[in-house]
């Protein structure tokens, strides 16, 4: 699933603060107020992993509760964890509301009949005014199923402090990249920062370097299973992988490592730069959080720009008991005070263009760079089918660690692609 970006024009509001909960001036702007729900009890699964956010969560859904009656149940889970229980709880024992992803992850669940279509909802609230393209995140077949929630553009993240120490530039294409990894190498820096141990980090890997040698259309022909994974214009994005990592630039033993352990070497000042998104801050003290920076991905071929933008999203069942009072409780979750209120913790861009600035330079620093792209796909495992996502994973792992295995690599991949969409 992918989306032009469309800048709209912002319309900033007067945002009140009312004493006593970060929702409660909700009542009081402009915005118009849901039809609070009459019913007993709203229950919500989340997997939010940052604390403070899903403290605020828990603060709308009181809010919501004195407002309307109606008892909010917020029943957190391990973000890891969540991903196995979804496909079971949404078929038996379902919430009213659950919070997800969007994109293909979205769409395998509503191909399966079990996230409930809220297009009533968008259009009541007129929530295609300010959502602008992303709306497209969560629409299939021009319905919506779910409302977008945080997103994380994905990029080159790096330590302002130490790119001056060692006089480095920050690379705009393929040669000065590979100029950057040399005069990073001969700092005794690692150039790139990957931790590859929960497989989805080479992935990012792969589509940056697909959309910028192949493009947004045909890589999503790729993950619609359209192309073949030996198709020869993926020889290049293989081509130009493989001299990063003969050339050392990546961690080494990179399979040892998660996420944060690789983002701590970057935090520690021992490699250079990090193909990530803005939550990498989380693996720096909070003291550090300021040198953090970030920009886009080298340019290889003189193509459009199209960037990674992955967008999570929050849905209603399809088995929900009470979906009368789950749209309420949306509505008010969706209303501005509230939302950026949540995203602000978790450094998330915003999908509202009504939303006041963040305080987070890198956050407005994303919103910023997408004004700029031409369009923008999620990330793999969240574009292609679920199955063949992990192959994929998979593969892109066991390429970093064994390019010479390339060949035997993407001929499995193939079988898969066959396979699960039925070539």
């Amino acid at each position: 699933m992918t989306f032009r970006w469309i800048e709209q024009a912002s319309t900033r509001r007067t945002f009140l603060k009312a004493a006593g909960g970060v929702s409660a001036a909700a009542l009081t702007t402009g915005f118009s107020t849901p039809a609070l729900a009459q019913s007993a009890e709203v229950t919500v699964i989340a997997a939010e992993s940052n604390a403070k956010a899903l403290e605020i969560l828990r603060r709308i859904g009181a809010d919501f509760e004195k407002q309307s009656g109606t008892k909010v149940v917020i029943n957190n889970m391990d973000h890891e964890a969540h991903k196995t229980a979804i496909r079971n709880y949404l078929v038996a024992g379902a919430p009213d509301v659950c919070f997800w992803f969007s994109g293909n992850r979205m769409k395998a669940f509503v191909n399966r009949g079990l996230f409930d279509d809220i297009s009533d909802l968008v259009e009541k609230e007129k929530y295609k005014d300010v959502l602008g393209a992303t709306i497209g995140a969560v629409t299939v077949d021009g319905k919506q199923y779910g409302l977008p929630t945080g997103g994380t553009m994905w990029g080159m993240f790096y330590r302002k402090d130490v790119f001056d120490e060692h006089g480095l530039t920050v690379p705009t294409n393929w040669d000065e990249f590979l100029a950057y990894g040399k005069k990073s190498k001969d700092a005794g820096l690692t150039p790139i920062a990957i931790g590859t141990k929960e497989l989805w980090p080479a992935a990012g890997w792969f589509d940056q370097m697909n959309l910028r040698i192949n493009g947004l259309d045909k890589h999503f022909a790729l993950m619609n299973g359209e192309m073949a994974y030996t198709d020869a214009t993926l020889k290049p994005v293989f081509d130009h992988w493989e001299e990063l990592i003969k050339q050392g630039f990546f961690t080494p033993d990179h399979t040892s490592f998660g996420w944060q352990e690789a983002g701590a070497f970057l935090a520690q000042k021992k490699a250079g730069m990090m193909n990530l998104g803005a939550f990498v801050k989380y693996a720096f003290p909070e003291q550090d959080v300021g040198q953090l920076t970030f920009a886009p991905f080298p340019k290889i071929e003189g193509i459009d720009r199209y960037e990674e933008f992955s967008v999570n999203s929050v849905h209603i069942p399809a088995n929900a008991k009470n979906k009368v009072g789950a749209r309420e409780f949306l509505a008010f979750f969706y209303q501005p005070e509230n939302f950026s209120a949540y995203l602000e913790p978790g450094g998330n861009v915003p999908p509202r263009n009504d939303l006041p600035a963040s305080k987070d330079p890198l956050v407005n620093a994303a919103v910023e760079n997408l004004k700029t792209v031409a369009g923008t796909s999620q990330y793999y495992d969240r574009d292609t089918d679920p199955d063949m996502a992990q192959a994929g994973l998979t593969g892109f792992q066991e390429f970093m660690a064994k390019p010479e295995r390339r060949d035997a690599i993407l001929q499995r991949l193939e079988g898969t692609r066959r396979r699960i969409f039925k070539i």
